[in-house]
């Protein structure tokens, strides 16, 4: 079992920034990453980090977004910069199971960008 807790989210104008946190406990992970949600849509990948220090990104965040911390102590960090309207979602934090296929959900944090 895997249980995550988010912090960071709230509002700022269009090109501010904006720093999210997650820090999980329980099994050990091969993965955590970030996820968004927006009003209608479904829900996205923003950016991951893998156990071996790997990362992936979305193109729409690619050189704005970075995506920090370590699997192995089960904290994440989610930099926003240059943030837009179109950002505007519930983020989700997950994290992937090290054994198995089994994925764990955070509560998720809003992030509203007014332009």
């Amino acid at each position: 079992q895997v249980e995550l807790v988010e912090s960071g989210g709230g509002l700022v104008q269009a090109g501010g920034s904006l720093r999210l946190s997650c820090v999980a406990s329980g099994d050990i992970l091969r993965a955590m990453g970030w996820f968004r949600q927006a009003p209608g849509k479904q829900r996205e990948l923003v950016a991951r980090l893998s156990s071996d220090g790997s990362t992936d990104y979305a193109e729409s965040v690619q050189g704005r977004f970075t995506i920090s911390g370590e699997t192995a102590k089960k904290t994440i960090y989610l930099q926003m910069d240059s943030l837009k309207p179109e950002d505007t979602a519930v983020y989700y934090c997950r994290a992937d199971r090290a054994l198995g296929t089994r994925v764990f959900w955070g509560q998720g944090t809003q992030v509203t960008v007014s332009s």
